[in-house]
């Protein structure tokens, strides 16, 4: 995993991530990318260069980031880097955000990543269940 901070959202940002992306796999291999659904990642320039470079550019419906399988990594990147924090700005927080992806990558199958990861995981799937239209979970008391 690796990850880059940035303070909007844009297309310059996006296409930027995508030319790295592509860049990581010179041999030219499909790569499948999956996106919400964010208009700046539905650009006509993007989707053009996408297919050139065989990218396939995969998005998610609305409200359903249950369907992303990388959802489930950001509640443990949460837990373990923005909970209870006070960064005095952008750049330490981005230190720590990167200093986590490091330690993750190095300890992708630690017993705390990987149950971070289930309850994360647990809480995506009970979403589901509400925003499609079903009953919510019951809750213990």
């Amino acid at each position: 995993m690796w990850g880059i901070n940035r303070r909007r959202k844009g297309i310059d940002h996006t296409w930027a991530a995508m030319q790295t992306i592509r860049a990581a796999r010179p041999d030219g291999a499909p790569i499948y990318v999956i996106l919400d659904n964010l208009s700046a990642r539905t650009n006509w320039r993007m989707k053009r260069w996408a297919a050139k470079n065989k990218v396939e550019l995969c998005f998610t419906p609305t409200y359903a980031s249950w369907a992303n399988p990388i959802e489930a990594h950001f509640g443990p990147l949460r837990q373990f880097t923005l909970a209870n924090s006070h960064h005095p700005n952008h750049t330490v927080q981005t230190r720590a955000l990167h200093a986590y992806l490091r330690w993750r990558n190095m300890n992708a199958r630690h017993p705390e990543v990987l149950a971070a990861l289930r309850r994360e995981r647990a809480r995506i799937r009970s979403e589901k269940v509400v925003r499609w239209g079903g009953r919510p979970l019951p809750t213990v008391a």
